[in-house]
């Protein structure tokens, strides 16, 4: 559960806490410099929800929908504006995460209990990122160590036999800073395949996780940075036509170590060389396993100048896979500049970027986006920009790939107009993306070895809406609401693309009640299709949840949250249960 994310992260997305982020150019920006329609979401945020899955946190956020075909742990997508779950680019701590099998982030299989903060940005950043955000960027990062040594221990209980433990310390010595969590949590789960000829057990998950961040300030100007992260997470699922308890085995890790330094007044740079590994595999039936792996190597450059800033990136992205029989890889060598203008009244932002790939040869993206200060407390923007997503090598070489698919290509324009004075605060954003060349998967046969369906560039959508946030502080609470009115659909057939709403919505309030704080959230959506076809409705629904937190000592905390209050019965994809009511409750020890 998510509590009162729009008082917050809506407010930040206007610029009045002054919170510093990297993710709209890769450089830090405060936050009121910012052009893109980006979000934070907190620490304190994120602990109050008491939440199990990462998706769960975004699913609360403006212009963001999940599907989930189950519980905590079973397979998951995010879509960002309406638009396909791998059109989203996701780092963890700069360690860039994808499947070249399905596509896009395993986000499953992301440890929620390891994340600090995160922040979603809304729209293409192609020019900034290359291949793969085509609709919007999750970064995601971990605990940096600062202060006094700060050790943790926290317990948490919930329904479903829903079991958390976590431990770790923090904290800085001298030029050294370091941080490391250790989580194990567990779940009986419930059915989620609650039909006829399908294994009525429960379907539960088991995960154990590991964070740790180093960092050393060599001097005033250089500090080195080592981080990694890994997380092994055990899922029950039930195979259509078996009695069989199968099992989903994800591997998740990520290495990062990078350079930073600050060369003169003006110029700095970061050097980084990233890895992950991506593991995916079903058994007993059926027995499946696929193999991503990733490295990345970037140059960053900042030259800043008074109102002036600018980016040059050298980076170079290399994918393997392994899923056999394909044991294949391929590369990407890009190069983008950046300028931005950041005055009293007016704001800029161009970028370019020229990609070059091993495969489809050489791709150019770019943006630019302006803002005008109407008054001190109303701004407008507009922005355009160009993005795409090579094909992943299990579409162009498994037996249902075609080796001369293309990439995918959109573009994007997008207008916000926002206001902001003290807590209260308004936002709209209207957007309309177009994909071209997208690859979608046809039955029958086609260019491929298979006899069952091929991957295929078939199709043309269009993603396109409103969003509307706002929030206000009504005597001693605090309100929030976000509405997203949006028609992603299939340009040739007008259909509405499977799984996605074209309304969804949140309300939020939380107060101070004494030494607690309370909160109350309803979120809204309508109905979607379950198939391309649009035969298959999923009925809208609507869920109230509930949270309340207190210190209990100086050292000791609690929360306590309340999920799907009314215990609602609904679905995100056909056949597939939600979560009825469920209750956390957990306390951790952090000393003072």
């Amino acid at each position: 559960m998510m509590v009162a994310f729009p008082v917050l992260a809506q407010s930040q997305a206007v610029g009045t806490l002054g919170e510093v982020v990297v993710t709209a150019t890769r450089a830090k920006q405060a936050l009121s410099d910012v052009l893109a329609d980006l979000t934070i979401v907190d620490s304190d945020q994120i602990q109050r929800s008491g939440a199990t899955g990462l998706a769960d946190v975004l699913g609360r956020l403006p212009g963001v929908e999940f599907q989930r075909n189950g519980g905590p742990g079973a397979t998951t997508s995010v879509y960002i504006r309406g638009a396909e779950t791998r059109f989203t680019a996701v780092f963890v701590d700069g360690v860039r995460i994808d499947s070249q099998s399905t596509g896009g982030a395993s986000w499953e299989s992301i440890p929620l209990a390891q994340v600090d903060h995160i922040e979603v940005l809304r729209g293409p950043a192609a020019a900034v990122y290359g291949s793969d955000a085509l609709s919007g960027v999750v970064q995601i990062f971990t605990r940096r160590g600062e202060g006094d040594f700060s050790p943790y221990l926290g317990f948490g209980m919930g329904t479903y036999g829903t079991k958390r433990s976590e431990a770790g310390f923090s904290g800085q010595s001298g030029n050294l800073d370091y941080s490391l969590g250790l989580v194990d949590e567990k779940s009986d789960g419930f059915n989620a395949r609650p039909i006829a000829g399908q294994n009525p057990d429960l379907d539960g998950y088991n995960s154990q996780s590991a964070n740790l961040k180093l960092g050393y300030q060599v001097n005033n100007a250089h500090r080195l940075e080592v981080t990694y992260l890994k997380n092994d997470l055990d899922s029950q699922y039930d195979s259509a036509g078996t009695s069989t308890d199968n099992h989903s085995l994800y591997e998740l890790e990520t290495d990062g170590l990078s350079w930073q330094a600050q060369w003169t007044d003006a110029w700095s740079s970061r050097l980084s060389a990233t890895s992950s590994h991506n593991q995916y595999k079903t058994m007993p039936e059926p027995s499946y396993l696929t193999i991503t792996n990733l490295k990345g190597y970037l140059w960053h450059n900042e030259i800043r100048q008074g109102e002036h800033l600018v980016t040059v990136d050298l980076e170079r992205k290399e994918d393997h896979l392994e899923n056999a029989p394909i044991n294949q890889d391929r590369f990407q060598n890009g190069v983008a500049l950046g300028y931005g203008f950041s005055g009293k009244q007016h704001l800029l932002q161009l970028n370019v970027r020229h990609d070059d790939d091993s495969e489809f040869g050489g791709k150019s993206t770019a943006s630019a986006a302006y803002g005008y200060a109407i008054t001190g407390q109303w701004r407008a923007t507009a922005s355009a920009a160009t993005a795409f997503r090579v094909p992943t090598l299990f579409q162009r070489f498994s037996a249902y790939g075609d080796p001369s698919l293309q990439p995918e290509t959109g573009k994007n324009i997008e207008m916000g107009l926002r206001y902001t004075e003290g807590s209260s605060s308004f936002g709209a954003v209207v957007f309309r993306n177009e994909v071209s060349n997208l690859i979608t998967y046809v039955n029958g046969a086609g260019a491929c070895a298979s006899s069952y369906g091929c991957y295929a560039n078939t199709a043309r959508a269009v993603y396109e809406g409103i969003t509307l946030t706002a929030t206000h502080r009504l005597g001693g609470v605090n309100l929030g609401a976000s509405l997203d009115l949006q028609d992603p659909h299939d340009v040739t057939t007008g259909l509405q693309l499977a799984r996605r709403a074209k309304q969804h919505a949140m309300l939020t309030a939380d107060t101070r009640l004494g030494a607690w704080t309370l909160g109350a959230e309803a979120q809204l959506s309508g109905q979607r299709y379950d198939t391309a076809a649009n035969t298959l409705v999923l009925p809208g629904y609507g869920l109230i949840n509930l949270h309340a937190s207190t210190n209990l000592s100086k050292d000791w905390s609690l929360v306590m949250k309340a999920d799907n209050l009314s215990d609602k019965t609904y679905q995100l994809a056909d056949g597939y249960a939600q979560a009825g009511r469920t209750v956390y409750v957990g306390v951790k020890w952090a000393p003072m």
